[in-house]
């Protein structure tokens, strides 16, 4: 499948970081089990969403129980959106034109949903790791504008609607604009970072948008942010001030996630031939395990004892079994949400905060 250089799936980072795309223009691709199982899904979900318009009479069978409903999920989402609109038409895996504000680029929309007054973008996201929002979402943007010049000639669109569905999150999320604040977005914001990006222009930034950069391992711009914490000298927390301590929390998590794409970078390289001073590569530690799990169990047997351990299967497990729908109704009154452990997070999380001690306490009085 080809890809525009400067493509609305990762236009969050070459909208903060426009150099950044011509830096890895070369580097390869990484494929993961996590990405073709996302392929999978979609294959799966443009064949059904086609059948249930009536474009296909062919049908692709799906063995995977969990991902079969997942996608049936996707489906009735899709037909609910179209329902609230009057004479839709829809478009399953449309590719759109997104070149008028970003150089050569193009994409594919999972579901164009088009009426009069209306231009709905509906993504799919098979992914269970990093919930993904619509609202300010620069890749439905992109795919909107694309979708807007395919059609404005043929429909007047006031209002944009962008979807996200996440089924393995139980997560849905629906940003509406109207097309002044797109074209506005377009034309201040995206058209000139394209620019940029495009020329290799711009200035190196590194944040949140480093996660899926190909260079973000060695990308000297990202271990400078990172190495800012170093001034503190790791004092103990009691020693740094309230607000040096809120700069901390707030790079924590990327300060983490970038020591550990360096030592797994570095250890890539060192396997390569690369040496690095004061370290070398040694065999981790490992877990005895069977060489044959069949002759374990009939030796056992015949020495009369039970081999296996007998426990009640965990609830993502119990769900593969029986199927989402099967489970809801088998189990769904024998389910509960203990409360979750308290967790400080940046105020954008989404989640409600909980009563500390010190509101307890105000509240008491």
């Amino acid at each position: 499948m080809s890809h525009a250089l400067l493509s609305p799936s990762a236009s969050h980072r070459w909208l903060e970081c426009p150099p950044s795309v011509r830096l890895t223009e070369f580097m390869e691709d990484k494929s993961s089990a996590y990405a073709d199982e996302g392929t999978l899904a979609h294959s799966i979900a443009e064949n059904k969403l086609k059948s249930y318009l009536g474009y296909t009479n062919d049908f692709i069978e799906c063995e995977d129980t969990s991902m079969n409903e997942y996608t049936d999920d996707y489906v009735t989402f899709v037909a609910e959106q179209m329902s609230v609109l009057e004479n839709p038409s829809a478009y399953v895996e449309q590719r759109v034109d997104c070149s008028k504000y970003v150089p050569k680029c193009f994409g594919t929309c999972d579901a164009l949903i088009i009426s009069d007054g209306v231009l709905h973008i509906c993504d799919l996201k098979y992914g269970s790791g990093v919930k993904v929002d619509a609202v300010g979402n620069d890749q439905l943007r992109i795919y909107a504008l694309g979708a807007f010049e395919m059609f404005s000639c043929l429909y007047d669109i006031s209002t944009v609607r962008m979807s996200i569905f996440q089924p393995r999150l139980s997560h849905s999320d629906t940003w509406e604009i109207s097309i002044d604040e797109l074209l506005k977005w377009a034309n201040e914001v995206l058209a000139p970072a394209a620019k940029q990006a495009w020329n290799g222009e711009g200035e190196f930034k590194a944040g949140d948008h480093c996660r899926f950069c190909k260079a973000k391992e060695m990308c000297r711009k990202r271990a400078e942010y990172n190495l800012e914490l170093a001034r503190y000298d790791f004092e103990p927390p009691a020693t740094l001030d309230n607000t040096e301590i809120s700069a901390i929390l707030a790079k924590a998590d990327e300060l983490v996630s970038w020591v550990t794409d360096v030592k797994e970078y570095a250890l890539r390289q060192a396997l390569s031939g690369v040496t690095y001073d004061g370290f070398k590569v040694v065999e981790g530690r490992s877990n005895r395990k069977y060489t044959d799990e069949n002759a374990v169990v009939d030796t056992v047997k015949a020495a009369g004892f039970d081999p296996y351990e007998h426990s009640v299967l965990g609830i993502t497990a119990m769900t593969a079994l029986l199927g989402k729908k099967k489970f809801t109704e088998l189990l769904g009154g024998l389910i509960e949400k203990p409360q979750g452990k308290p967790t400080l997070v940046p105020m954008s999380d989404k989640r409600p905060a909980i009563n500390t001690a010190n509101e307890d306490f105000k509240e008491e009085n």
